[in-house]
């Protein structure tokens, strides 16, 4: 089966690096027309030229997504500038790792607006504009930390399970009015937040990083960390009509390594 975006304008967030790339590069190559959004940039210009390197395209917007008023914004600009959003890819913001003798006020205000507040800040004007026009797509990725609770993961944790919770919601707000709404939980995927994950429990735990590494790949049944791409495709399914009876799913994407229902 083919999964087809042509015509359709896809909003992308976190679109700088790690699996918000691989989306924007899923998309594109779908037939989607591609707005990239991401805080830094630098960093944003370079995964543009990526996918301009590949015969595909981006336009970019550079904003921090934290602040409601400049997350409205670029869903405004996107709708008068690009077209009527029909996707809406959200993989932007990470919340830190801390041990837990580090966790305080402020790691928990790091964690909620890092990861729940950068993807409903902007999910909120989308998915209203979408309603008025009886259709569209969002799908959040959020994280399988969401449901498996780690000492060293826990305000994003805990901003993982808010927004599960805020993912089926919505899908089930909007679903008479056309809109669905999914979300996918990685587990330890290949993207830069990796080594600082790994940096955080080494000092913690005294080990290593390569011993860190080496356990947490012992726990995964498949062996293996995901890649970007494998995020990505999931992302395709769930955004195109292939999925058309799919909303308020979220997808576990981890190996197997947490077997919850």
């Amino acid at each position: 089966m083919e999964f087809v975006l042509q015509g359709r304008v896809a909003l992308v967030t976190g679109a700088s690096k790690g699996i918000g790339l691989a989306c924007a590069k899923a998309f594109a190559r779908a037939g989607a027309t591609v707005v990239g959004v991401a805080r830094d940039a630098a960093r944003l210009e370079a995964a543009r030229a990526a996918l301009v390197a590949e015969g595909l395209s981006m336009t970019t917007i550079a904003a921090d997504l934290v602040d409601p008023a400049r997350a409205e914004a670029a869903v405004a600009r996107v709708e008068a500038e690009v077209g009527p959003i029909a996707v809406l890819l959200n993989s932007a913001g990470a919340a830190k790792r801390f041990a837990p003798e580090e966790l305080g006020a402020a790691a928990f205000r790091q964690g909620m607006d890092a990861k729940y507040f950068s993807t409903m800040h902007v999910l909120e004007p989308a998915v209203r504009a979408m309603a008025a026009r009886g259709r569209g797509a969002v799908v959040n990725v959020i994280g399988q930390g969401g449901r498996v609770a780690s000492p060293m993961h826990i305000p994003g944790g805990a901003a993982n399970s808010a927004l599960m919770l805020a993912t089926v919601g919505y899908a089930r707000a909007y679903a008479a009015r056309g809109v669905r709404v999914n979300g996918i939980n990685p587990g330890l995927t290949r993207t830069d937040r990796v080594e600082e994950g790994l940096a955080v429990t080494a000092r913690a735990s005294g080990r290593s990083r390569d011993q860190v590494l080496a356990d947490e790949l012992a726990r995964i049944p498949m062996g293996r960390m995901a890649e970007p791409e494998e995020v990505a495709a999931v992302a395709l399914f769930l955004a195109s009509d292939a999925a058309s009876y799919v909303s308020g799913a979220i997808v576990p994407m981890d190996g197997c390594s947490g077997s919850v229902i």
